[in-house]
């Protein structure tokens, strides 16, 4: 925890006025944002432009902020710095809301130099302009064009500085950071996750409505969980409200961050598998970053020629499972969704076994984390790299919200069962989103499973989930979860802040 006093100036008064300052090009429409960088386009196929940055991946090991990192003169000296080339520099500026919820919307305020309007033009499709005039509750300056690369966060000032990397995910995880944070001072708590709802039928006809959220880092499936249809039929209709960062407020209400669009991986993005997520990546309203393109503009999704963490932002309104609202009236379940191949496809778990699996936040490093380690197993708490603040706590917050809103919980696995040592059996899409449709009707008989402890499916309409034990595919499995069991609770005594209840839950 930083000691140090803020030494910058008051961001408002020491950024230039947008409106008015004669370096700065204020909420220009998308068609002149895309202009300002005509020279880093590629024009794909489909009419959308296309940018190869230098940075992609967030620098996650040179971010700062100044609630959990000691921040001294020299931290401070590079927020000033971002604000300075603000005042020097030709900028673009613009204002977003972010949110609609009455009690957790925000005003961002991005300033980047007009050559990397690509980045506003990103930033622009995903999050909603604002609706009158509002002073800015989150201030984000980038510069892409330092020698040195720092991310620098005051949360409590609502600031950031991003220096010397042209990453776009670092501008939008600029704001999304302080949403989660702003949302946990309020008494409940940010999540890295996506949002669904379900509207189902009864056998008597009668309307029942099932909301949904999942957890995971990028890349373990969680978008393309949480766009899929379910293969319902009309009435009955899944639809995706968020796919990202999400706000579970104390009353239940699950608040939506981004209005506008999406920023989704492309990296084997496959129209049979994803046909909603292809359409709105194909379509000309995309903004592509990273993603193979040749010449003539022809794409190709499954190349990872400049990274396996291309992405595209993507319009919510070119993406038919996307509903028109982004904010879940309640929340039913939680799905944490891990890559670990000696869990079983799903697993029910109690609010201390829940607690326990945000604290674990087991799963695969992914290239939008660090492409260096792509595929090493890891834990991240709350799968959520960008919390603010004590970590064991939000655990904790997490337990007593799923509590008090009697959520039902799960362990969803998106890998595979085996971990090469016996037999392995791979779970696909078509087998997670059976498990899914199912436990959102309630047809899924469950049974205690004496080989992992845990509550497991014992009959899945549409789905032989015996296929799938983890006695069969893990070979000696009570010594390997054993001392697997072992490590988790290892690790999760290492949190000071989290309750012994949590810590003893551990599965």
């Amino acid at each position: 925890m930083s000691g140090s006093e803020t030494t910058v100036p008051a961001p408002v008064e020491a950024l230039p006025d947008p409106a008015e300052a004669d370096n700065v090009v204020y909420d220009p429409p998308l068609d002149r944002l895309r202009e300002f960088s005509r020279e880093l386009e590629t024009t794909t196929e489909f009419g959308s432009p296309a940018y190869v940055s230098d940075f992609r991946s967030r620098c996650a090991d040179l971010t700062k902020n100044a609630v959990d990192d000691a921040f001294d003169a020299a931290d401070h000296a590079l927020v000033e710095s971002a604000i300075e080339c603000a005042r020097e520099q030709e900028m673009v500026c613009l204002d977003r809301r972010l949110g609609r919820h009455p009690d957790h919307s925000y005003c961002c305020r991005f300033y980047v130099p007009r050559a990397y309007g690509r980045i506003a033009l990103a930033l622009a499709t995903l999050f909603e302009p604002m609706e009158g005039d509002a002073d800015p509750d989150f201030l984000t300056v980038q510069v892409p064009d330092r020698e040195e690369t720092a991310v620098r966060v005051l949360p409590e000032e609502g600031v950031t500085a991003v220096l010397g990397t042209d990453y776009t995910g670092e501008a939008k995880k600029s704001f999304l950071r302080l949403f989660m944070y702003r949302a946990k001072q309020r008494g409940g708590l940010g999540l890295h996750a996506g949002s669904k709802r379900i509207d189902l039928r009864s056998d008597r006809g009668d309307a029942e409505t099932v909301g949904q959220l999942f957890l995971g880092l990028s890349a373990t499936g969680k978008s393309t969980l949480t766009s899929h249809g379910l293969w319902l039929e009309p009435p009955e209709r899944a639809a995706m409200l968020q796919d990202d960062v999400v706000a579970l407020l104390p009353d239940g209400t699950v608040a939506g961050s981004e209005g506008n669009g999406l920023y989704v991986k492309t990296i084997g993005l496959d129209p049979e598998e994803q046909p909603a997520l292809y359409d709105a990546v194909t379509h000309e309203s995309a903004v592509l970053e990273n993603v193979a393109v040749a010449e003539d503009g022809t794409v190709d999704f499954d190349s990872d020629e400049h990274t396996s963490n291309g992405r595209a932002a993507v319009l919510r309104e070119q993406l038919s499972s996307a509903d028109e609202e982004i904010d879940l009236a309640s929340v039913d379940q939680v799905f944490f969704i891990t890559r670990n191949p000696v869990m079983p496809p799903v697993a029910r778990l109690s609010p201390e076994q829940a607690a326990a699996a945000f604290m674990l936040g087991e799963s695969v490093q992914t290239s939008a984390g660090d492409p260096s380690r792509a595929g090493e197993s890891i834990r991240v708490v709350g799968t959520n790299p960008f919390i603010v603040g004590s970590e064991g706590e939000e655990g904790n917050r997490f337990r007593d919200l799923i509590e008090a809103l009697e959520v039902d919980c799960f362990v969803l696995n998106t890998g595979q069962v085996g971990d090469g040592s016996a037999s392995v059996r791979d779970i696909g899409v078509e087998e997670s989103v059976t498990i899914l449709r199912e436990i959102a009707r309630g047809t899924v008989e469950w049974t205690a499973d004496g080989a992992t402890g845990l509550t497991v499916p014992e009959r899945v309409p549409g789905l032989d989930v015996g296929a799938f034990a983890v006695a069969d595919h893990v070979a000696d499995h009570e010594r390997t979860l054993r001392a697997l069991r072992e490590e988790r609770r290892r690790y999760l005594e290492g949190f000071d802040d989290l309750d012994d209840a949590v810590v003893d839950a551990v599965y």
